[in-house]
């Protein structure tokens, strides 16, 4: 993750750069309209907008000094391809299940979906994913003396997950038998169900467990589980190539620019040099 090479911010990449060239030659009259004639088919011109799951840290937390009114990874660097490709970015807060299985972008809500979302076969049935840009793994938090060492001491506990995820599907297959699965809508709900006594364990995201083990000595992470996710920006199913190249080819600017690195190390880069 951290051997990206650092350099000057460069040109577009082909298509990101297209697409801007149309912008300034081609308008409207109306501001940023011209994104549309390049291909992109944006549901508000001249704006990325993007739909997310809030809030899920590190990933994405409300954030009032932000330009979207929203940060963390996700969102920084999807605000850093928008910059690329000259657009403004707004972020809507919408439900994970409704993201994930592909219904808010297909009812046109947004263009893209930024939410820590693991690219799968199933999902890709109903989304076209960026190139991954994330590699994750699952983890089970509990309470610092709750004497629960393992996923196997998990029978007869309620263990948290959030409904529609990968956390949820790795729980599924892995608990043993006797455990409660109580699904939640999002990682606020799972944190206050855990601090509540409402539930015993969260089995998620290792860098959302990470999070709330720096807010509270009172928990610990007492398993990683190796699953080879990757998260990539979603789009509709049926999204157009252009939008897809354009996303695509800013990420790999930012990644050959070194603004990824930097962006990618103000996050995780804390056990890191």
């Amino acid at each position: 993750m951290n051997s990206h090479p650092r350099a000057r911010r460069g040109t577009l990449a082909a298509a990101a750069a297209a697409a801007v060239l149309l912008v300034s030659a081609c308008g409207d009259g109306g501001e940023g309209g011209a994104a549309d004639d390049a291909g992109l088919d944006l549901v508000n011109s001249g704006t990325l907008t993007a739909c997310s799951n809030v809030p899920y840290p590190p990933f994405e937390v409300e954030d009032p000094d932000a330009p979207s009114g929203y940060s963390g990874f996700d969102i920084d660097l999807l605000q850093a391809i928008a910059d690329e490709l000259e657009l403004d970015l707004r972020v809507e807060n919408v439900s994970f299940e409704a993201l994930q299985s592909g219904t808010t972008l297909a009812a046109g809500q947004c263009d893209i979906g930024a939410s820590a979302i693991t690219i799968t076969e199933e999902r890709q049935e109903n989304l076209t994913f960026s190139d991954p840009y994330y590699d994750s793994l699952q983890s089970l938090l509990v309470p610092a003396d709750s004497g629960i060492g393992s996923i196997a001491d998990l029978a007869g506990v309620n263990v948290g997950v959030q409904a529609g995820t990968t956390g949820l599907a790795y729980a599924q297959e892995n608990t043993p038998e006797g455990t409660n699965l109580v699904e939640y809508q999002g990682d606020g709900e799972l944190w206050s169900a855990l601090q509540a006594g409402q539930i015993g364990a969260i089995l998620q995201d290792l860098p959302v467990n990470i999070t709330h083990v720096d807010e509270s000595g009172e928990y610990v992470i007492v398993e990683e589980y190796t699953t080879d996710e990757q998260y990539g920006y979603a789009m509709a199913e049926d999204a157009p190539e252009e939008l897809v190249n354009a996303i695509n080819d800013s990420l790999q600017t930012l990644r050959d620019d070194g603004t990824y690195e930097e962006i990618y190390d103000s996050y995780f880069a804390t056990d890191a040099e």
